[in-house]
């Protein structure tokens, strides 16, 4: 996906311009996982299945940030199976159900630790794999058990990061297109100086400006986006 514009905190022109070079992955649902700087580590991790280091990968990184979408890019791809943490607890032995590969998202939600390290070793055994999910590291976990412990700290990690601008700005065009919106590039350069660098907060961004638009019947430019940032809602 790529986007250019110019950037700066007016509307005016001469400034450096944006480009927003992204690649994309086919996903579930209606859309895709845009690559970034931010996520390439990650991709570069699921691309390289089934060739991992180790019977499972921790795929950790910041809520909103693509964890549970770049997992759904795995699963179709690995044919993995979703396990629940209830049913881990339940029958850890016949979670496997003959089948290799398998999705734990998210994996911290696991209280049965026991049963969670039996899953592991099953599909170790069988030549399967694990993708995990969560917030952090398994060095943050709050894991109890020795055995569990030293295997996922052993465990190669896929850091998503913060989004970058380029990902930050190509969200932000997707979701004013989604509203059917059309942005002029000078307003996304104008928003990614000034708001906070979080894909929820790109959400209620976009949905604030709708809804003052609509409300005073008002394009979207950089006078009136000013106007609402400066205005409490």
């Amino acid at each position: 996906m790529r986007f250019t514009g110019s950037s700066g905190g007016s509307s005016g022109g001469g400034g450096r311009q944006l480009s927003f070079n992204l690649g994309h992955r086919p996903a579930f649902g209606r859309e895709d996982f845009l690559v970034s700087p931010c996520n390439r580590e990650a991709v570069d991790w699921i691309d390289l299945w089934p060739d991992w280091p180790s019977p499972a990968l921790v795929l950790c990184g910041p809520a909103g940030g693509g964890k549970s979408h770049l997992a759904a890019v795995w699963r179709e791809r690995s044919g993995a199976r979703p396990v629940d943490a209830d049913d881990i607890a339940a029958a850890p032995g016949g979670v496997t159900r003959g089948e290799p590969h398998h999705l734990i998202d998210p994996a911290y939600a696991i209280a049965d630790q026991e049963a969670f390290l039996h899953l592991y070793n099953r599909v170790a055994d069988t030549g399967g794999t694990l993708l995990l999910t969560a917030a952090t590291a398994p060095s943050r976990w709050s894991l109890t058990l020795p055995d569990l412990t030293s295997r996922l700290r052993a465990a190669p990690i896929a850091t998503i990061g913060q989004p970058d601008d380029a990902l930050l700005g190509a969200v932000l065009v997707k979701m004013f297109s989604d509203r059917q919106l059309g942005v002029p590039p000078e307003v996304i350069a104008f928003l990614l100086v000034r708001m906070e660098r979080s894909f929820a907060a790109a959400r209620s961004l976009v949905e604030l400006l709708d809804r003052r638009a609509l409300a005073e019947k008002r394009a979207l430019t950089v006078p009136f986006v000013r106007s609402v940032l400066d205005t409490p809602d």
